[in-house]
């Protein structure tokens, strides 16, 4: 493993650079701007008090999603710089991915979207992508975090198998190898930690796990029947499980870039299919691993009658605002006339925290 990029990376030479110039730092490189950033804006702090599966505060050790796209940043950081990657430009793409989400996670997300049916629609990818353009904005000259170009990609083409990015600005047909490794990293990072805090919750138990390979073999690698404490055995079997599928991502990865022969991230840009990927094996058992997670965990009757609460709660809210657009700080007021009534409304909803929200539904 060497320090040098790899020449399909991501280079700040070869990038778009930013949408207003800027002088570059003394010592931080672009990215690391980038990647910091994301990390003091207002709305990243507040993905504290989101939804990842369960509300915030019903448990301290369940994951929100800050923890959650700190995670993700881990994991992403981990593959990036195994395969000679930018990574502070994957840093950036992984801790930004989650900016974008309402508040209830993907139910707050498909409420937005029923409530915007006629002004545009929902949608968390694009969510994020006005937050770093124009919600944020901490800078005198200009709207936005002025990200750079690479960076607005990863974050605008995020997607997996419940999030497909509906971004059309961009005319490349794939985004960065960086971008890609943010999804793959997402996409474990998730089913992992989904899983640790199912177990943590009682809504799955590992006698039902037994048929699902990704779990028994984790469990077979740390040697589950000796751990006799269960937080424990759940926490070892999760990081087991991330093991096995970064380990088996890296490796297919290198073997599907030489394949692919790239030798500039514009040949990646081109590039039809994802290049940062799972075996057909490992695809095979995560996808079961999500399945399982589906069908037990999040369609679980206690999560579903919160689901059927949050699309009441906002609609309420959201119908507060449009009615009285004066009561959205001064900042919101004033985007009413380039943006619209209603799709400033969702923009402030959506920025909202689960417990702010509720607050504003004893309001009304």
């Amino acid at each position: 493993m060497t320090d040098k990029l790899a020449c399909y990376a991501v280079s700040e030479g070869q990038s778009h650079q930013r949408g207003f110039e800027e002088k570059p730092h003394p010592y931080r490189t672009a990215f690391e701007r980038d990647r910091d950033r994301i990390m003091h804006c207002s709305a990243f702090r507040r993905l504290e008090g989101k939804t990842q599966v369960f509300m915030p505060g019903v448990n301290d050790h369940y994951r929100t999603r800050l923890t959650h796209s700190i995670e993700v940043a881990q994991i992403g950081r981990t593959i990036a710089r195994v395969l000679n990657l930018d990574e502070s430009l994957t840093e950036a793409i992984c801790l930004g991915h989650d900016l974008g989400h309402s508040p209830f996670g993907h139910a707050g997300e498909k409420t937005l979207d029923d409530l915007m049916a006629s002004f545009g629609g929902f949608e968390h990818n694009r969510q994020a992508l006005r937050i770093v353009d124009l919600l944020e904005h901490p800078y005198p000259d200009f709207a936005g975090l002025n990200l750079m170009y690479e960076t607005r990609l990863g974050i605008a083409r995020h997607h997996g198998p419940y999030d497909e990015s509906a971004v059309d600005e961009f005319s490349e047909l794939n985004c960065s190898l960086e971008g890609q490794v943010a999804d793959i990293a997402d996409r474990i990072a998730y089913n992992c930690h989904d899983l640790e805090d199912g177990l943590r919750a009682g809504l799955i138990n590992e006698a039902g796990l037994k048929d699902v390979k990704l779990f028994a073999d984790a469990q077979a690698k740390i040697g589950a029947r000796a751990i006799t404490d269960g937080a424990v055995r759940n926490t070892r079997t999760a990081k087991s499980i991330i093991d096995m599928l970064v380990s088996d991502c890296l490796h297919t990865s290198k073997a599907s870039i030489m394949s692919a022969d790239v030798k500039l991230p514009s040949d990646v840009y081109q590039a039809k299919g994802k290049l940062i990927e799972l075996s057909d094996a490992a695809r095979t058992d995560l996808g079961r691993l999500e399945e399982f997670l589906f069908e037990n965990m999040y369609m679980h009757e206690l999560l579903q009658t919160i689901n059927r609460d949050v699309a009441e709660w906002l609609t309420r809210v959201f119908a507060k605002f449009c009615a009285g657009p004066e009561l959205m700080p001064r900042y919101f007021q004033k985007l009413v006339s380039t943006e619209g009534l209603q799709r400033t409304v969702c923009d402030y909803i959506a920025g909202m925290t689960d417990w702010y929200c509720l607050s504003m539904l004893e309001e009304i």
